[in-house]
């Protein structure tokens, strides 16, 4: 017997009708989907915050925050992606774009914390003197308080001046992943080349670390992202671009959505100090042989 394409409260519609093998594949793969993320971004968080040498470094402060934001949006397709919901303009069950804005916050934050690695390279002694940890956790801050409260100003003002406001908010968008594309390329000029000229030891191999991760980092958020801010241009100046039946079938937002279990896995593959926390804290105490080994 097939199941029905709603809940059992008479609510929003699952997202497939389980008429065909395809819906099925989409229905699972959001399921794992979500739970993976949730696991390793949230593995990342615990790490970071059982952890004192890692929360006093401001690197690591970035990590924590894009990590609780992977971690939120793994939750958050528990709800895109198994229920019948289209986020945008028009909404269908939508959240008046308060989950989709989880990865707003991470753009933000990773801008922060390029230049944030730009300084602490390339001009220690000011960075030393003021990009302190009170200012790197309001910046932080900061990112959240900017993204929501776009959100929650789009979702109270007129459906016209919305839709004028979503599309300042893209144009300043691009702004961003400008600056985000030329910062990573500045960063990638630095770690291949200034960094060489200074002497060896942990200092530097520090740095390192942190200018591969970040780089690695912000290039495969640009590259899963992209293509979904390509359409929403696309669709909004030409009228034109792809639309799909909901979130969970939105091959563009599962791969932005795809950020969430990359990242986190970059920070882990990019950071020994970081994988050493995770086995303490989280994999040691779920499988003892994680820690012997």
């Amino acid at each position: 017997m097939l199941l029905p394409n709603i809940t059992d409260s008479g609510g929003v519609p699952l997202s497939v009708n389980f008429d065909s093998p395809e819906d099925f594949l989409i229905f699972g793969f959001q399921l794992v989907f979500a739970t993976t993320v949730v696991l390793v971004a949230g593995s990342v968080v615990i790490a970071i915050l059982a952890t004192r040498d890692l929360r006093l470094q401001n690197r690591f402060i970035f990590m924590l925050n894009t990590s609780i934001a992977d971690t939120l949006v793994g939750v958050s397709v528990y709800y895109l992606g198994l229920f019948d919901v289209q986020e945008g303009y028009p909404s269908r069950n939508g959240t008046h774009n308060l989950l989709p804005s989880l990865l707003g916050v991470n753009v933000m934050t990773f801008l922060f914390a390029q230049f944030d690695r730009y300084f602490a390279v390339c001009h220690p002694f000011i960075y030393t003197r003021y990009i302190t940890r009170r200012v790197v956790i309001s910046a932080n801050v900061y990112c959240w308080f900017h993204v929501y409260s776009q959100s929650i100003v789009l979702s109270v003002v007129p459906l016209s001046k919305a839709l004028q406001l979503y599309v300042f908010s893209i144009i300043f968008l691009q702004i961003i992943v400008l600056t985000k594309v030329v910062m990573t390329v500045k960063l990638f000029v630095v770690a291949r080349f200034q960094l060489d000229k200074e002497p060896p030891g942990a200092d530097k191999e520090s740095k390192k670390e942190s200018l591969r991760v970040i780089i690695f980092v912000v290039v495969n958020f640009l590259v899963l992202w992209l293509p979904s801010f390509a359409n929403i241009i696309i669709r909004f100046v030409l009228g034109r671009g792809l639309t799909f039946r909901n979130e969970a079938t939105n091959l563009f937002a599962i791969m932005a959505r795809f950020n969430a279990v990359c990242t986190p896995s970059v920070y882990i593959w990019g950071s020994p100090s970081l994988r050493a926390a995770l086995v303490r804290t989280v994999w040691g105490r779920v499988c003892p042989r994680c820690r012997r080994r």
